[in-house]
């Protein structure tokens, strides 16, 4: 998840420090998840809890590849749409996708039309499937796993990407991903639990359960 710029604090806000706010209901969030109520509950439930099946994993690096460019709000609310075009990332599914599914997608106004990430999003099912007599997707992204996490206390001591981003990156581009940069891969990796770049002081902090 990249949309990390803060936006203005919620209005039921209770108090506020540096980049957390302390909502009304007693937790406290990075701004980026206290306005919004899609997000908040996105950053409450999902937002680096740990991910490590093929499919949950295959549609978060789609969406990450998808957002480049354009904010998570605006993926979050389009995830429903790109799930019905995408036959719920079912990598065996997109996999098979031809021309007249690019030309279907194309034309669906409810996820983004982007020829190239489509295309991508396409290589990227054929990708994962063929990863599975080598490990599969989820072993090999995993396998990227740091030995320590960031502690972040604001979002100025966020990273952009890592040594391992940058590893993981060149290990996908090599077996055939595309839309896979380093700095999206950070994102994946902070979204699926790989690492933990929640705020320290946020009421997630610490509650994937892959970090104490």
């Amino acid at each position: 998840m990249t949309d990390t710029a803060p936006p203005p604090a919620c209005a039921s806000a209770a108090s506020q420090t540096d980049d957390l706010v302390t909502g009304a209901d007693g937790l406290t969030r990075p701004l980026w998840a206290a306005r919004d109520p899609l997000m908040q509950a996105y950053y409450d439930t999902e937002w680096g809890m740990p991910i490590r099946d093929e499919q949950g994993l295959f549609e978060r690096l789609s969406l990450e590849g998808f957002q480049s460019g354009l904010s998570w709000a605006t993926i979050l609310r389009k995830r429903p749409a790109f799930r019905a075009a995408f036959a719920g990332f079912d990598p065996d599914a997109v996999a098979a996708f031809g021309e007249a599914d690019v030309e279907r997608l194309m034309a669906d106004a409810g996820i983004v039309r982007n020829r190239a990430k489509i295309l991508a999003t396409i290589g990227n099912a054929r990708a994962t499937v063929a990863l599975r007599s080598d490990g599969g997707l989820a072993d090999l992204v995993w396998s990227f796993r740091p030995a320590q996490t960031p502690a972040p206390r604001s979002y100025a001591e966020i990273p952009s990407s890592s040594p391992e981003s940058v590893a993981l990156s060149k290990e996908l581009k090599r077996r055939g991903f595309r839309f896979v940069g380093p700095t999206t891969m950070f994102a994946l990796m902070e979204a699926v639990g790989i690492v933990d770049t929640h705020l320290v002081g946020s009421h997630r902090r610490g509650t994937s359960g892959v970090w104490t």
